[in-house]
């Protein structure tokens, strides 16, 4: 393994973390809806995800997966559909305007199933995602890599990701007493569901 290739892998894993998308967007609206505890939990359903498109990718089925064109596109799809739903009820509670005391939200029973399945289904419905790991991480590694160093460029690249949005979800949890409040929620819901929405129509306008 090239250390030099590895660092620069690192370099732009960072940068390509750090630009805000569909996982940004689901960790920020569980953060908020019911604190730190479930915001966190949806970070881990990302990770989870990235772990699995890395392996799946260096096993060889993400390529299968990306050539096998009905599959792709049911895939594609359903992550369209997912980011819609999830714009919807954004959208919708912002006209509503009817938010739970922080305490009853954080306390409901769930709430780490609900924010880990919700950051894992965004992102494993996410075709760029494993189009990175097929396309983009074969740049620095070149032909016949063995599949231990394939894991380890897709496992730094999860782990980045994880260190981000833990950081993200510190933040947010930090200043969720201002952030809560009605007028400051039902904008920041308006906001969070039209990148939601806008993420999914970008996605479903794109050509596979």
């Amino acid at each position: 393994m090239s250390w030099p290739a590895y660092l620069t892998f690192l370099g732009f894993a960072t940068v390509l973390v750090l630009v805000p998308g569909p996982d940004f967007a689901v960790v920020t609206k569980n953060t908020l809806a019911a604190g730190r505890r479930r915001g966190w939990w949806s970070a881990v359903g990302v990770t989870t995800s990235n772990v699995v498109q890395g392996a799946a990718a260096a096993a060889g089925l993400g390529a299968l997966i990306l050539h096998v064109e009905p599959l792709f596109q049911a895939i594609r799809w359903a992550g369209i559909a997912y980011l819609l739903v999830l714009a919807v009820s954004s959208l919708r509670s912002a006209v509503r305007g009817e938010y739970a005391p922080d305490a009853t939200a954080a306390a409901a029973p769930g709430q780490a199933l609900t924010g880990w399945r919700q950051g894992f289904l965004s992102n494993i419905t996410n075709p760029k995602v494993l189009v990175f790991y097929l396309a983009v991480l074969p740049q620095f590694l070149g032909r016949g890599a063995p599949l231990d160093v394939l894991m380890l460029f897709a496992l730094s690249h999860a782990v980045i990701g994880l260190l981000y949005l833990t950081v993200l979800v510190t933040a947010l949890h930090r200043v969720r007493g201002f952030l809560s409040r009605r007028r400051t929620r039902r904008t920041l819901d308006a906001l969070t569901g039209a990148a939601l929405l806008g993420f999914g129509v970008r996605l479903a306008a794109e050509r596979a």
